[in-house]
């Protein structure tokens, strides 16, 4: 059973509604896999939209939704995140009542994509390198250590998976990293604990 099954049938709260929207998303041609231990799906490699549920309903999240033409302003913004906008339905006959709605949303997502379009950061604000904003949008709970961070720590981040020439480089320091970002700390910040030199590591604990 693939990955994305699993997650399906695993599914004990809103089960019938995410069933109902993976059925719609099935009929688009995107790529279906697994990342931020959801359902991800992905058209070229690069990441459109995630199906999960939330406490009142089954949810549908488009990574770039700001960038997207919502004829009738149905989507919503998750907390302070700029790029991503999700849908929220609490029964099956909503879903499918939205139906063309969502597929229409969809389509625009992935010709979004393939534009290169990026949402403009703000004055001041990083722009993050797209494996990285991917994972902000797509994970909530590694959005809210990162933006813990000092902006120099996140401006540290960036740059290192940044310079990493291939995505799949840029998305495992993302995930090396892991650790030190839900400690709140920075790149070359202490995580031993036993550093003379805090908040630098010194290799006290190799001693």
């Amino acid at each position: 059973m693939a990955a994305a099954d699993e997650w399906y049938e695993a599914q004990q709260v809103w089960h019938d509604e995410v069933a109902a929207l993976r059925a719609i998303v099935a009929t688009t041609g995107l790529t279906e896999t697994i990342k931020w231990k959801h359902p991800c799906y992905t058209d070229g490699g690069k990441n459109i939209v995630l199906v999960g549920w939330r406490k009142d309903g089954a949810v549908i999240s488009f990574l770039k939704g700001v960038l997207l033409d919502d004829p009738r302003s149905q989507l919503v913004q998750p907390g302070q995140d700029r790029s991503g906008r999700y849908l929220l339905y609490p029964t099956v006959g909503a879903i499918e009542a939205d139906r063309d709605y969502v597929l229409g949303l969809i389509h625009q997502a992935v010709e979004v994509e393939r534009a290169g379009r990026r949402v403009p950061p703000l004055p001041d604000e990083i722009d993050y390198v797209d494996e990285l904003a991917e994972r902000l949008a797509g994970d909530e709970a590694f959005r809210a250590a990162f933006e813990q961070l000092t902006p120099g720590r996140r401006r540290q981040y960036n740059l290192h998976v940044g310079k990493a020439k291939k995505a799949a480089t840029r998305v495992a320091r993302i995930a090396k990293a892991e650790e030190r970002i839900f400690a709140g700390k920075g790149l070359t910040d202490c995580i031993c604990g036993r550093s003379q030199r805090m908040p630098r590591c010194d290799g006290s604990h190799r001693r």
